[in-house]
C-alpha cells in the first residue's frame, strides 16, 4: 500500500519547512543547549500558531484533533530541522490530560503555545523540566502536576535535550491516567521526528559528498559511497509507510513497529553520515552534530528498540490490541 499525502497535507509540510528554514534552527538549538531559551520560546510559539500542538488536542479544548496523520507530517518537519524542546512530551501531556476538569484547564494553553509541557514517571528525569511550565508526573497514585524541577540540569547525549528530575508531590489530576494511550502518541511523534532527522542527515550527506573531492573527482561518484547512501535511503523510505500506516490505525503494535523502524533507519543514516563526512563529522561546531546526537537520543526515547519489538510481538499475538 502506498501512503501519499494529499495536497493540503503537502502544503502544511511545505509551510512548516519554509518557516523553520527561515528561523535558522541550528542557532536556536545551540542557544537552547546553553540554557538560553528566548529564541527557542519564540520558535515554540510560531510552531503552536501553525497548529502543530493543536493536532493532538480535541476540538472541545480549542484544538484541531486528534489528527495523528497530520501530527506525523508536522513532526517529520520538526525532526528535519532539529527543533529543540519537549515537543514529544507536550503531545504526550495532551494525551494524558483526558479527564474534563484538567483538560479544560490545561489543554487550551498547550494548543496555543502559551505553555510548554513535559512528562515523565515520578522520580525519573524529565526533558526540559527547567523551562517547561506544565510538568506532569505519574506514580502508583495517578497523574500529578509536579511543582518544579529538583537539582541541576543533567547533561544528555544530545546537548539540546536537557534533563531535570521533577519534585515529588503536587496536585493530583487523575487517579487513572491513560498511560498506554499517551505512550502510543509519544512513540508516534518520536518516530516521525526520527524520520525527519534521518532525511536531514541524508540530504546533508549527499550534498557534502558531491562537493568533497578525492583523486580529482567528487567522493559521491565512488560506487561504495553510492551503495551506503542507497542503503540509508531505502531504510528511510521503508520507514515512511510504516509511520503513516501506524498514524491511521494507532494500534500499540503498529506504532511500536513504526518507532523502531524509523529510529533504526535514522541511526543507520547517522552512522553513514558520520563515516562519509570524515573527521569534520566528529566536531561539535559542525551543524551535522545537531542531527547526529538527536538520532542517537531518539532511538532510546519512549521505548528502546527491544521494548518496541516486544510491543509488536505482543500486538501480533494478541490480535493487534488498540491502545
Amino acid at each position: 500500500m502506498r501512503f501519499l499525502l494529499d495536497p493540503e497535507q503537502r502544503a502544511f509540510a511545505d509551510s512548516l519547512n519554509a518557516m523553520l528554514t527561515a528561523a535558522d534552527t541550528p542557532s536556536v538549538v545551540r542557544a537552547w543547549s546553553r540554557g538560553e531559551h528566548t529564541s527557542g520560546r519564540a520558535l515554540w510559539r510560531r510552531i503552536a500558531e501553525a497548529g502543530v500542538f493543536a493536532l493532538a488536542i480535541p476540538e472541545a479544548y480549542e484544538g484541531l484533533g486528534p489528527r495523528p496523520v497530520e501530527l506525523a507530517v508536522a513532526f517529520v518537519e520538526l525532526g528535519r530541522h532539529a527543533v529543540p524542546g519537549p515537543v514529544v512530551e507536550t503531545v504526550m501531556a495532551a494525551a494524558l490530560l483526558a479527564e474534563p476538569g484538567p483538560a479544560k484547564r490545561l489543554l487550551p494553553a498547550l494548543a496555543s503555545g502559551e505553555v510548554m509541557a513535559t512528562a515523565a514517571p515520578a522520580g525519573s528525569y524529565a526533558l526540559d523540566g527547567d523551562v517547561a511550565t506544565t510538568r506532569l508526573a505519574w506514580d502508583a497514585d495517578g497523574l500529578r502536576s509536579a511543582p518544579g524541577p529538583s537539582g541541576p540540569v543533567r547533561a544528555s547525549l544530545d546537548p539540546a535535550r536537557r534533563l531535570t528530575r521533577l519534585l515529588p508531590g503536587g496536585e493530583l489530576l487523575t487517579r487513572e491516567p491513560p498511560l498506554a494511550h499517551a505512550l502510543t502518541w509519544a512513540r508516534l511523534a518520536t518516530a516521525a521526528q526520527a524520520l525527519g532527522v534521518g532525511l536531514a542527515l541524508l540530504d546533508r550527506t549527499v550534498a557534502y559528498v558531491r562537493q568533497r573531492t578525492q583523486f580529482g573527482v567528487p567522493v559521491g561518484s565512488f560506487q561504495a559511497v553510492k551503495h551506503q547512501l542507497a542503503d540509508a535511503k531505502i531504510a528511510l523510505e521503508f520507514a515512511r509507510p510504516l509511520l503513516f500506516g501506524a498514524a491511521l490505525t494507532m494500534t500499540e503494535s503498529d506504532v511500536a513497529a513504526a518507532k523502531v523502524t524509523a529510529c533504526e533507519a535514522a541511526y543507520r543514516t547517522a552512522r553513514t553520515a558520520l563515516q562519509l563526512h570524515g573527521a569534520i563529522g566528529y566536531t561539535a561546531e559542525y551543524d551535522l552534530s545537531l542531527w547526529l546526537t538527536k538520532a542517537r537520543a531518539l532511538r532510546m526515547s519512549w521505548g528502546s528498540p527491544d521494548e518496541c519489538r516486544a510491543a509488536v510481538l505482543n500486538g501480533v499475538s494478541g490480535g493487534g490490541r488498540r491502545s
